[in-house]
């Protein structure tokens, strides 16, 4: 499985202080937040770890799992993102 954190309310993707500290105790290598990959283990591990302490201003952060190798992608609209898949998405037909 492959877990992605993604923000699930208006306003955007964040971190709180706590998280952002946490992040980079744990070794991180992002240089901010902003930064950080979606997937990388220690975001995952931060999120699950903190719950909603990681959540930034602004920020309702979740988990979401795919299986391993699937394609995604993170779709947002003033910051209220959502994740789609191939699966996900209804295609037209010309």
């Amino acid at each position: 499985m492959t877990k992605i954190v993604y923000n699930r309310c208006y306003g955007g993707f964040g971190l709180s202080k706590a998280a952002w500290e946490r992040y980079v105790e744990l070794g991180g290598k992002a240089e901010s937040e902003y930064d950080v990959s979606r997937t990388d283990p220690i975001l995952v591990q931060v999120v699950e770890e903190l719950g909603e302490d990681a959540n930034g201003m602004c920020a309702e952060l979740l988990i979401y799992d795919l299986p391993t190798g699937t394609k995604y992608r993170i779709e947002e609209y003033d910051g209220l993102e959502h994740i789609e898949t191939e699966d996900s998405i209804e295609w037209s037909v010309a």
